[in-house]
């Protein structure tokens, strides 16, 4: 029996001390080999030790920065020239100098020729349909003062148009077409002993003439003026025609 009994002690004895061997080695193992949430918590102490790092260097390079105060360049102004600027109205017109041979004067005539010339080509066509349209208008105009001043109905009517129309201004209609001015100018030429218009200021501008006329006229004695006055009035001309007058008070 006491072989038996002795190898069964070997035997748990072996087992115990296995058995202690064992626990002994698995910590260790356990500690040669971490977990995978520790390698992450270490790799992120890493980051954010190397954005530190990176941080702490730009700072120094702000702070190290050197400021400069901007250099501020004087303007400077050269009084060496002199002002050679004129005042309207300062200079001095002088006296045309006169040919003192036909040869000059050929020449002097023959740039006037040229500089006439340039200015008519300088006109674009508006301008100069509008300057045509101005001289037909005045001629216009011109050719109803005189036959007013001539007591002449015949001419007096032959300016106007069939249809032309008379206002006050501003739109303030007085009367139309030609049987309405036969009345009224054909009695005041037969009445009147002397009529006369003479224009004080005119304005042309297409086919609108702007008159301010003086007007005097002798209702008794042709040679006897009793009545003068200032008038304004503006007419209207279409094909050689005034197709409308307007009176300004």
């Amino acid at each position: 029996m006491k072989p038996l009994s002795i190898i069964f002690i070997s035997l748990m004895t072996t087992v115990a001390l296995i058995s202690y061997a064992a626990e002994q080695t698995e910590p260790e193992v356990k500690k040669a080999q971490p977990t995978q949430v520790e390698q992450v918590n270490t790799e992120n102490k890493k980051v954010e030790d190397q954005q530190s790092v990176a941080e702490t260097k730009t700072e120094d390079r702000i702070n190290t920065l050197e400021y400069k105060t901007p250099e501020l360049k004087k303007v400077v102004i050269e009084n060496t020239k002199p002002d050679d600027s004129k005042i309207l109205g300062s200079e001095q017109s002088k006296p045309a100098e006169k040919p003192k041979n036909k040869i000059e004067k050929a020449v002097a005539v023959a740039q006037a020729e040229k500089a006439v010339t340039q200015a008519k080509e300088a006109l674009t066509q508006r301008q100069q349909a509008k300057a045509k349209q101005s001289r037909e208008s005045l001629a216009v105009v011109e050719q109803l003062v005189k036959a007013y001043n001539a007591r002449n109905i015949e001419e007096f009517l032959r300016v106007y148009d069939e249809n032309v129309e008379f206002y006050i201004f501003p739109n303030e209609l007085l009367f139309k077409g030609k049987e309405k001015l036969i009345e009224r100018y054909g009695l005041m030429f037969k009445k009147l002993k002397c009529i006369h218009s003479s224009p004080i200021k005119r304005i042309v501008h297409g086919d609108i003439v702007i008159d301010h006329e003086l007007s005097e006229t002798c209702s008794t004695d042709k040679n006897v003026i009793d009545k003068r006055s200032e008038l304004i009035s503006s007419y209207q001309i279409k094909n050689g025609k005034i197709v409308r007058v307007l009176f300004f008070r």
